[in-house]
């Protein structure tokens, strides 16, 4: 079965296509779709479903789409929604993350949660997966292995997601649960 990711960012791919190995993993990019579908929506998951359903309209295939982003308990659940877009559309991950170190460092509380939506939709049916990972914000950037702001996100034994080997990643982060929620769902369906 294939099935269309509405993304190009090659991270996210790599752990899609570890984890829904079932299926063939076809990219924006593999299809020659350029589209940046704008995420407006208020929550996590009417971003996915978004994203999905303008993906779905353009190609008529099966579409998985996902929303995720950190929110940070002594900030009210800041960045949230906005994790990517919050200092704006050129910011880069380095100043994004070196942002949210800096205001944490003031708070005694730095636990934070990543949470993760990943939709599967077929013009028919929507099918949601969901993951939630509950660590910290680190007191600075560590690891080479991730993206976003894996090198600032520190799990309960100290590490970051960025210090972790792909395949130690692909059992704990928020998209691994939310993509293996997902795939037992399918398998069900």
């Amino acid at each position: 079965m294939v099935v269309i990711a509405a993304t190009n960012n090659e991270g996210k791919l790599r752990e899609i296509r570890a984890i829904l190995n079932d299926y063939k993993i076809d990219s924006l990019k593999d299809r020659n779709i350029s589209i940046d579908v704008v995420e407006d929506q208020d929550t996590f998951l009417g971003n996915a479903i978004k994203k999905a359903q303008e993906i779905y309209n353009i190609t008529h295939e099966d579409v998985i789409a996902d929303d995720s982003g950190l929110c940070i308990n002594a900030l009210d659940g800041f960045p949230g929604v906005l994790t990517h877009r919050f200092l704006g559309e050129e910011a880069t991950d380095e100043m994004r993350n070196n942002y949210l170190i800096e205001k944490t460092n003031k708070c005694t509380n730095r636990s934070a949660k990543v949470i993760c939506y990943i939709v599967y939709y077929n013009g028919k049916e929507t099918i949601v997966g969901e993951g939630i990972l509950n660590g910290y914000i680190s007191k600075k950037r560590r690891g080479l292995n991730g993206f976003g702001f894996d090198e600032i996100f520190e799990l309960h034994n100290g590490k970051t997601l960025a210090e972790l080997t792909s395949n130690e990643k692909n059992e704990v982060s928020a998209r691994a649960l939310a993509l293996k929620d997902l795939k037992r769902k399918l398998a069900k369906n």
